[in-house]
């Protein structure tokens, strides 16, 4: 059984689990599973139990077409990926953010991995069940629903096609998408793990509202 590794390091970024990926021979985007495991972190009630981390961990590896990893630094790296989410979501401070590329890729790269991410995120919703609980809140519902929105959208496609602007309006649309994804995280995080700050309204101190998906 693994034991929960916890990271003491510089935070991971995206390039880091796609080499991992690639390492593999497995080009399919972490973004995905990422929207998944911060799900699946925020709905599950042992989310720090190292037996859960055993299983999320052979769980990756299955994506990776392996029966464990190939070495211990990879399974090291594998479990910082998980640590790294339930801490942020955990944080006092709210500092969570998603594992999704940064301004060095494209704006339409960005908006298809955030796609993607959302798509992960929705899978593990709808294996939970999480919207049809009547104790969700409302300003959850709502947040979910955008999430549903972006991961069922033709946004990706649609920046794709246009080649919006990295440095114009495009680049604050894809700014706006990423915080209220990222909010919307950790209002579900809060609601199933009373005794955590709270947050009245997930778009409060925004300077501008979510854009509309259409």
């Amino acid at each position: 059984m693994v034991t929960e590794f916890v990271p003491k390091e510089a935070p991971l970024d995206f390039f880091e689990i796609a080499d991992l990926f690639l390492s593999y021979g497995t080009f399919t985007s972490p973004a995905f599973y990422d929207g998944r495991l911060v799900a699946s972190l925020a709905l599950s009630a042992n989310s720090d139990d190292a037996e859960a981390a055993e299983q999320w961990l052979m769980s990756i590896c299955e994506v990776l077409s392996v029966e464990s990893p190939r070495s211990r630094e990879d399974a090291e790296l594998l479990l910082r990926w998980r640590a790294q989410d339930r801490e942020g979501l955990a944080s006092d401070d709210m500092s969570f953010e998603p594992l999704l590329p940064d301004s060095l890729f494209s704006v339409a790269e960005r908006v298809r991995a955030l796609q993607e991410w959302t798509q992960g995120f929705v899978e593990a919703l709808d294996d939970y069940g999480i919207e049809s609980d009547e104790l969700v809140s409302a300003p959850l519902k709502e947040a979910l629903q955008d999430i549903r929105k972006i991961a069922e959208s033709d946004i990706a496609s649609e920046f794709e096609e246009i080649g919006f602007d990295d440095q114009g309006e495009h680049e604050g649309d894809l700014l706006a998408l990423h915080e209220h994804v990222r909010v919307a995280c950790i209002l579900l995080w809060l609601e199933h793990h009373p005794g955590r700050p709270t947050v009245e309204n997930p778009d409060e101190g925004s300077s501008s509202p979510a854009p509309t998906l259409h």
